[in-house]
């Protein structure tokens, strides 16, 4: 039954891959590609890599699709048609295909006792000294926030430098748009319609239903996010996971009532304040624990005991992480959103 549901669940990604390419409408292809995301979620599930399974999950099925609709609203669902057909892209397509494909040949097989990842004496290392030294159950969490928290502190940077370089562009192009639409305002002469005459204004009736599930819903989609965050050490989550679940949680509540009210909550510059933050406040707990006389992120020296200062020094770096991957997808949604909005007002 297990060897089924692989090849079900293979055939289904190649499946959903293949119509992907094939489709013209944006949407469509957005909604498949959350689709096939989902699918090599489940995959990770079956290969016992819950974590991973985890982020494909909310990033790739989650905040990625949030995003591209976000994109659809500024070039539309339709790709623009081109009369210049080419076979070169397809043929390289081929030959990298045909890279990968003749690369999982070398792979060793799925759970054979002597593959690298379970001969590695860092396994053995990992495995038998981490309940001592860091007593975190989930030993994933304690490779990736103590063993390696400086590869961790450096995705962490990258997530950082990624949300300001968002910011920096869209805010340049939203700002010339601005300015277009001002001008554009200023010249055109205004309306006597009022708000209640105007139908385009008033809300459908229709609005009611998703406000409700929206305000049912969002609550227990942050309270999944704090124990996602919160519950990392025991089970799969921790500081990526969390944070795209905040972001989520609030990338709803502006999609049914709408962006303003959503800076009314939480305003950008709040926003862009959690996004240093997160930063500092990783790099923070190794500054602290250099000036108690050890190494950059040497959790030991936070605390009297190693072990609970292993555990309060990944409390704080996951606590770091999910506050910038949180701030980071609201800024690129902001950016995006606020592009939409402006060219809605220059369209209208």
């Amino acid at each position: 039954m297990e060897e089924f549901t692989s090849v079900f669940l293979m055939l289904l990604l190649v499946a959903g891959a293949l119509a992907v390419l094939h489709v013209r409408n944006l949407f469509v292809a957005t909604m498949l590609l959350s689709a096939v995301s989902f699918i090599m979620a489940l995959i990770f599930v079956m290969l016992d890599a819950v974590d991973v399974a985890f982020t494909e999950a909310a990033v790739g099925a989650g905040i990625s699709t949030v995003l591209y609709l976000g994109t659809l609203a500024l070039v539309g669902p339709h790709e623009k048609s081109s009369t210049k057909k080419t076979a070169l892209p397809l043929l390289l397509s081929l030959a990298v295909g045909g890279v990968l494909i003749y690369a999982t040949f070398e792979l060793p097989t799925v759970g054979s006792p002597d593959t690298p990842v379970q001969t590695s004496r860092l396994t053995d290392r990992f495995l038998n000294e981490s309940p001592k030294e860091i007593a975190v159950p989930n030993i994933v969490t304690a490779v990736l926030a103590s063993y390696r928290g400086f590869d961790t502190f450096g995705e962490t940077t990258v997530i950082f430098t990624a949300g300001i370089a968002v910011l920096l562009i869209l805010s340049q192009v939203r700002g010339r748009r601005e300015e277009d639409v001002a001008i554009e305002e200023s010249t055109t002469p205004q309306s006597d319609l009022t708000a209640e005459e105007d139908t385009s204004l008033q809300a459908s009736p229709h609005d009611l239903v998703p406000h409700v599930v929206s305000k049912l819903l969002i609550p227990f989609v942050l309270l999944f996010g704090f124990y996602v965050q919160f519950h990392g050490d025991f089970g799969p989550g921790g500081g990526f996971q969390a944070g795209v679940i905040f972001a989520a949680g609030f990338i709803l509540y502006s999609l049914v009532f709408g962006l303003e009210y959503t800076k009314k909550l939480l305003p950008l510059r709040l926003v862009e304040f959690f996004l240093a933050f997160g930063v500092l406040l990783y790099g923070g707990v190794g500054v602290v624990s250099m000036l108690k006389g050890g190494n950059f992120l040497d959790y030991n020296l936070l605390l009297a005991s190693p072990v609970a200062g292993q555990h309060l020094g990944i409390l704080l770096v996951e606590l770091g992480v999910g506050i910038t991957v949180t701030a980071a997808m609201l800024a690129i949604f902001y950016g995006f959103a606020g592009r939409s909005e402006t060219n809605n007002k220059s369209g209208a």
